[in-house]
């Protein structure tokens, strides 16, 4: 990386609920950080969640991550993608099971709205398996619409329910990026 380059913050939600579902949550943090590059990493604890839309389906695991990186918005897409793509996600059902599920959260304060991506990810600020791990890593960071910040809008959706630490430490492994 050379002293030129623009660096972006990125939030990632990141879900599996099919197979080994830590496996595949720890395979997208590889595939997103050999793809990016990242000159800071951190993540979230990791959350069993209950299914949201389609409920008869295995129950998720859920994290979030932030990457500081200089890739631009569209490359961080297509890795994200080709990282899903690479671990066997299957787009069939909206809201159904997968092996992996990557969510670009926020990018900066960029907001974009194509169809092929929106950011802020539009439905984030009702999810409570976005807004917990979110909460967790940037409570005082502030959603660039709406203007509150991840701690405020957790708290508005933990009523809701539906969701468990199921793991604290994991990420250490990604050390010496910031845990």
């Amino acid at each position: 990386m050379n002293g030129s380059e623009t660096i972006h913050d990125v939030y990632f939600g990141l879900g599996a609920n099919l197979g080994d579902r830590e496996t595949h949550l720890r395979q997208a943090v590889a595939g997103l950080q050999r793809g990016l590059e990242p000159i800071r990493i951190k993540l979230s604890s990791l959350y069993e969640t209950d299914p949201v839309g389609v409920e008869d389906q295995p129950l998720f695991l859920n994290a979030c991550l932030f990457l500081r990186t200089a890739a631009p918005v569209q490359v961080v897409h297509q890795v994200a993608r080709d990282t899903e793509t690479r671990l066997g996600r299957i787009r069939t059902i909206r809201w159904g099971p997968r092996t992996i599920d990557i969510d670009i959260l926020l990018f900066d304060n960029l907001v974009v709205n194509t169809p092929e991506l929106q950011i802020p990810h539009p439905r984030m600020h009702e999810r409570i398996f976005v807004m917990v791990p979110m909460a967790e890593l940037a409570p005082e960071l502030r959603h660039p619409v709406l203007g509150q910040t991840m701690a405020e809008i957790a708290e508005q959706v933990r009523k809701k329910g539906g969701i468990r630490r199921w793991k604290i430490g994991w990420e250490a492994e990604y050390a010496p990026f910031e845990n």
